[in-house]
């Protein structure tokens, strides 16, 4: 079955006569009978009562074009809907962050991406690494903002900033309060960390190795907030990136003076995924705002 064959028996169906509906059609009589005859052969029935030069048409004329009606309808609308995420200037962008980038960096790029291009509308995903890489690579997010991290061959990242690294104490710890710290000088405390194949985890796991540390892990968390609250309880202390939303009430934090901790955080897409113009001038706009 052509798609032509819908359009024809749709304009056929409402005029119900040969030559008005060949002229909205812009084709000759006998080209619109053949495509209707070869519908009919397909569908199985006549579709139209003839009695002379008339047509008219029947129950199961009647029945197809409902549905007819909605495949058209659905396939304009869809059209347009397309149309309107491929306009330059807005559309939507599908965009996945990790949880540390939530409290000012990303509101602050998609505000003032907004004030020049106030129509685009934003999906907005928020979670660790491994699940921001899965749903970029199932289709779902158009971009993602993320640490280095082992990734697939078939994902682009860009850097964009270094996010330094810091140790957190609970606010009563006898180290609380110096301006910087060694890491080897904390090799002996208790140790409230990411879990293991998480991006920061894997960061701190090479920072440790670094300076032969095997640290004495007393919990393994999936959030940040989490890891701080436990370190805020005293139950042992960490490594965060400055988090502005962390209760500096109960926790201190110390820059690290040795090894240098940072991480990278940069933007991935994924290789031959088209993206739409909008979500292209996006992701231009974020490597320009940082580099």
């Amino acid at each position: 079955m052509e798609w032509e064959q819908l359009e024809y028996f749709q304009t056929l169906a409402r005029e119900q006569h040969v030559t008005r509906a060949a002229q909205l059609l812009s084709i000759t009589q006998p080209a619109l009978s053949r495509s209707i005859n070869r519908l009919e052969s397909q569908i199985g029935t006549p579709l139209f009562d003839r009695q002379g030069r008339t047509i008219k048409l029947n129950k199961y004329g009647e029945l197809l074009l409902k549905r007819v009606d909605l495949i058209l309808k659905e396939f304009e609308e869809g059209k347009n809907e397309i149309q309107s995420l491929l306009d330059p200037d807005k559309g939507e962008i599908s965009l996945g962050f990790l949880h540390t980038l939530g409290t000012t960096i990303v509101p602050n790029i998609i505000g003032a991406f907004k004030e020049k291009y106030p129509q685009v509308r934003f999906h907005l995903k928020q979670n660790h690494s491994n699940w921001l890489l899965d749903n970029l690579q199932s289709g779902d997010l158009d971009l993602c903002l993320l640490s280095s991290f082992p990734m697939e061959s078939n994902i682009a990242w860009t850097p964009l900033w270094q996010e330094e690294l810091f140790l957190f104490f609970p606010k009563n710890h006898p180290l609380a309060k110096k301006e910087s710290i060694t890491l080897k000088e904390v090799a002996d405390e208790p140790f409230i960390l990411m879990e293991e194949g998480y991006a920061l985890r894997v960061t701190i796991d090479s920072i440790f190795e670094q300076v032969g540390i095997r640290p004495k892990i007393m919990f393994e968390g999936e959030e940040v907030t989490t890891i701080a609250g436990f370190v805020g309880a005293g139950m042992g202390i960490s490594i965060l990136p400055d988090v502005k939303s962390l209760d500096q009430m109960k926790i201190a934090k110390v820059r690290i003076s040795s090894p240098k901790c940072e991480r990278t955080i940069g933007i991935a897409s994924m290789e031959g995924k088209f993206l739409s113009p909008i979500a292209e001038k996006f992701m231009q706009y974020i490597v320009d705002h940082f580099q």
